[in-house]
C-alpha cells in the first residue's frame, strides 16, 4: 500500500457544481413564483429548504478548504466561488421571501423578466463551473451572462421609473412603491453578484490556462 504525506484533495469542482445545481433549482422555483404568482408560500418554502441545503454545502466547502494542504486552484479562488454562490442563493431567497410576505397585488413585468434572466445567468455559470479545470474557453458564456446583466440593468431602471410615474400617489400606492423598491433592490443584488461570479470564474480559467 502506498503512503502519501499529503491529504487527498477533495473534489472542489464537483462540490461547486452541486452548489450551483441548488442555486439553479432555487432560481427556477423563483421563476415559477413570478410567472404563476400563486401559492407563493409553497414556492418560498421550497426556496428556503434549498437555501438551507446550500448553507450546509457552503460550510462543507469552507471546512474542506481549511483542512486541505494542496488545492486544484488557488485557495482564495475557491473561497471566492464558494462565497459568491452562497450570496446568490441568499439573494434569491430574499427576493422570494419579500414577494411572499409583502402581499403584492400583481407581479410587474420588469421583475418577471429580471428573475428569468437570473435563472439563465446561474445556469450559464453552472456550465462555466463544469468547464473549470479543463482549460476550455468560457468567453462566449461570459458574453451571454454580460448581455443578460445589461438587460437586467435596463429593466431595473424601467421598473423603478414606472414606480415613480405617479407624482401624487395615494397612501396605499406609497406602501406598494416601498415594497417594490425592496424587491427590486434584492433582484439587483442577485444579478450583480451572478455577473461578478461569472467574471471571477473567467479570470480563474485564464489564470490556470
Amino acid at each position: 500500500m502506498s503512503f502519501s504525506l499529503f491529504p487527498k484533495s477533495p473534489k472542489f469542482f464537483e462540490m461547486f457544481r452541486e452548489q450551483n445545481h441548488i442555486i439553479v433549482k432555487a432560481a427556477t422555483e423563483l421563476h415559477r413564483l413570478a410567472e404563476e404568482f400563486t401559492d407563493s408560500e409553497d414556492h418560498c418554502q421550497v426556496i428556503n429548504r434549498l437555501e438551507a441545503q446550500g448553507d450546509i454545502l457552503c460550510r462543507t466547502i469552507a471546512r474542506e478548504l481549511s483542512t486541505t494542504f494542496i488545492t486544484p486552484i488557488d485557495r482564495e479562488d475557491i473561497h471566492e466561488i464558494n462565497s459568491a454562490q452562497e450570496a446568490i442563493l441568499n439573494h434569491i431567497q430574499s427576493v422570494s421571501n419579500r414577494i411572499g410576505v409583502y402581499g403584492l397585488s400583481r407581479m410587474r413585468f420588469p421583475a418577471k423578466r429580471m428573475i428569468s434572466n437570473i435563472q439563465q445567468m446561474v445556469t450559464g455559470i453552472g456550465t462555466m463551473l463544469g468547464m473549470l479545470g479543463s482549460g476550455q474557453e468560457v468567453s462566449d458564456i461570459v458574453a451571454q451572462v454580460k448581455q443578460l446583466k445589461k438587460e437586467c440593468e435596463m429593466l431595473l431602471l424601467s421598473g423603478l421609473g414606472e414606480l415613480y410615474d405617479n407624482l401624487s400617489p395615494e397612501p396605499v400606492e406609497v406602501v406598494d412603491i416601498i415594497k417594490w423598491t425592496h424587491v427590486y433592490d434584492r433582484i439587483d443584488k442577485a444579478f450583480n453578484k451572478a455577473w461578478q461570479l461569472a467574471k471571477a470564474i473567467e479570470g480563474i480559467v485564464l489564470k490556470n490556462a
